[in-house]
């Protein structure tokens, strides 16, 4: 079911101090860089900052999969908790 790891949401109340921190942690310029969102290319999947996420939540993984909603009922059915289901986020792309 799981293809990978592609995006990792790491949440950053101030966005200009984590994005600071993890272009000198990384080495790299986000490829990203709006106030609502970071983005930077992280060995084949995307480190993000949000400044919109709870950090009492803390990191928010997102996995590819080839059919998001299969993906989300097998994981239910599995026993997980639909925190928030699935959802067009822009560009033809399902979370």
């Amino acid at each position: 079911m799981f293809l990978g790891v592609r995006v990792v949401v790491y949440p950053a109340p101030d966005l200009a101090a984590g994005k600071a921190w993890w272009t000198s942690v990384l080495g790299v310029e986000p490829y990203f860089d709006e106030p609502f969102y970071v983005g930077y290319d992280v060995g084949g999947y995307e480190l993000a900052l949000s400044p919109r996420a709870d950090p009492a939540d803390g990191p928010v993984t997102y996995w590819g999969v080839a059919d998001a909603d299969t993906a989300l009922q097998q994981l239910v059915t599995a026993g997980a908790t639909v925190k928030e289901g699935v959802r067009d986020v822009g560009g033809s792309i399902r979370a």
